[in-house]
């Protein structure tokens, strides 16, 4: 008989390779297929559908041609790649988001290299940049974690990530959350291994995404700021490398800043963003304040850490308590930005028996939350069954399925960390992923 400890990592490595399997069927048969379907029957425009060609556009046009990146001009052009016309306000079932640049000006400096290339060539090279990233973003995060795991379980843990709604809905959309996502993994492990100038200055190209960025930057700066004398190379890297992107926008394009707040305001107003705590509780400012007040709380909690060693478990669990708050406040509930939620899963996977062993209410959320992250795959596996072997209409109909934990995951997820920060904080220090 074949020894349980061998065939037990294999038995994981395939049911995690299935699973994701089943998600890319899902998206490409299923969801595509009804997207398609529901725009014929709806007059809906649609291009090429690359969130990553708004900003290649307006990198080639700025960088090539000396065009405001931010102008209706460009606006124009980019919607007729997009979604293939101009969108014309006359019909009701046109998109409302007009796709406007509105990044900061200094993201050109990443798609430079590709402003050369026709965008066809770009998609099916950044394709396999973001699977690329996302997989290496495992690793980092592990590095980060110090969790070491044989090569099967992580090859599972890569199945399953890039085989999740976010990562695959990242990877289709051609979005910037997932370069975004893989650079802060390189921010922390970098940290974490003590490059703390190659941290910061990994941070600062983040911020090509503010949002997503600022909640880690405001973490490990205070923590920087904590122990100047060890830790200044982190704030060093940081303030260099930022200043740089900053002053090189100013000259390509001066006044920039006041064009991208402007930029900001109109997506604001033909998006209405959301947190996914305004989708989940949709009364005033409700969402809000919820968000302030997770905010606040983790600013107190995370305060009594910033003296903790990059070896300790109590400084790791704090960096993924801060990306799980990301998830949680960012005003767009888009599910490709939970990508940012794997370190935290992460550490809930490695810490499950000392989790699973506090409190029925720890308990419960616990199962709750394992639930929410498994049931992308349960779904997807249920739709492409039904779709091979029963009725496509009925798969088709179902389309929503795996998306049902959108907006519970990011919660049952934040609240486990909390808990498991707390514990944390009030436990004698040990060193990272020994439990």
């Amino acid at each position: 008989m074949p020894d349980s400890q061998h065939v037990k990592p294999v038995v994981t490595f395939l049911v995690a390779a299935f699973a994701a399997a089943s998600m890319w069927f899902y998206v490409d048969r299923i969801l595509v297929g009804y997207q398609i379907a529901d725009a014929a029957a709806h007059e809906r425009p649609r291009g090429n559908l690359s969130d990553l060609y708004p900003r290649w556009l307006g990198a080639r046009e700025l960088l090539l041609h000396q065009r405001n990146p931010y102008g209706d001009g460009i606006a124009v052009e980019i919607q007729k790649g997009y979604y293939g016309r101009v969108l014309d306000p006359s019909r009701p079932n046109d998109p409302k988001d007009q796709q406007g640049f509105a990044y900061p000006v200094y993201v050109v400096f990443l798609l430079a290299p590709l402003i050369g290339l026709p965008f066809h060539s770009v998609q099916i090279f950044f394709h396999w940049l973001l699977l690329g990233l996302t997989a290496g973003s495992v690793w980092l995060w592990l590095r980060m974690l110090r969790w070491r795991l044989p090569p099967l379980a992580i090859a599972a843990i890569v199945a399953l990530t890039l085989g999740s709604v976010p990562a695959v809905q990242g990877v289709k959309l051609q979005q910037l959350s997932l370069l975004v996502a893989a650079l802060l993994s390189a921010a922390a492990a970098c940290v974490a291994s003590g490059f703390l100038f190659c941290g910061g200055a990994l941070l600062a190209l983040a911020t090509v995404k503010p949002q997503l960025t600022w909640p880690l930057a405001a973490w490990l700066i205070g923590w920087a700021l904590s122990d100047w004398r060890a830790r200044r190379r982190l704030v060093f890297g940081f303030g260099l490398t930022l200043a740089l992107l900053l002053g090189g926008a100013e000259i390509i394009l001066p006044g920039w800043w006041r064009m991208f707040a402007d930029a900001i305001a109109k997506y604001h107003r033909y998006t209405q963003n959301q947190s996914v705590l305004d989708q989940l509780v949709p009364w005033g400012f409700t969402g809000k304040i919820l968000a302030a007040i997770a905010v606040l709380g983790c600013a107190l909690l995370l305060w009594r850490l910033r003296r903790e060693p990059t070896d300790a478990a109590k400084f790791t669990d704090a960096t993924a308590l801060v990306m799980a708050l990301t998830v949680l406040v960012v005003p767009m509930y888009a599910p490709y930005n939970q990508v940012l939620l794997l370190p935290a899963i992460l550490v809930l996977v490695r810490d499950r028996t000392f989790l699973v062993s506090r409190s029925r209410g720890v308990r419960f959320l616990y199962v709750a939350g394992s639930f929410a992250l498994a049931w992308q795959w349960i779904a997807s596996l249920g739709l492409t069954a039904t779709y091979l072997f029963g009725s496509r209409a009925a798969a088709l109909d179902g389309w929503k399925w795996p998306f049902f934990t959108t907006f519970a995951l990011p919660v049952l997820v934040f609240a486990i960390m909390l808990v498991e920060v707390r514990s944390r904080g009030v436990a004698p220090s040990q060193a990272a992923g020994t439990n």
